[in-house]
């Protein structure tokens, strides 16, 4: 019986470093989405500027619109799925 226990206990510190997260990849994956929806957003809207006086055709404004589109209705889909598990956090008992 203790040899299972010790056999436990030293697969459990073995195994224990693949568990935990490394440092910083958490922010940085966080940091790199929200650069690249910045940056498509800001694409969109220079498109949409130059659309605007005339020095971009018109498929790529739509192509940019779209993506915009796209980036926007992602970030809101993340924004209630973050809002609907905070809610459920709050509805647990203790």
């Amino acid at each position: 019986m203790e040899t299972a226990a010790l056999s436990a206990v030293q697969n459990y510190a073995a195994l224990r470093p693949a568990t935990q997260p490394s440092q910083g990849d958490g922010g940085s994956v966080f940091g790199k989405v929200a650069m690249d929806f910045a940056q498509t957003l800001a694409q969109g809207e220079q498109v949409a500027k130059e659309a605007m006086v005339g020095q971009a055709d018109p498929h790529a404004l739509v192509q940019a619109l779209a993506q915009t589109e796209l980036a926007v209705e992602t970030a809101v889909t993340v924004r209630n799925k973050v809002v609907e598990a905070y809610q459920e956090i709050l509805r647990m008992p203790v």
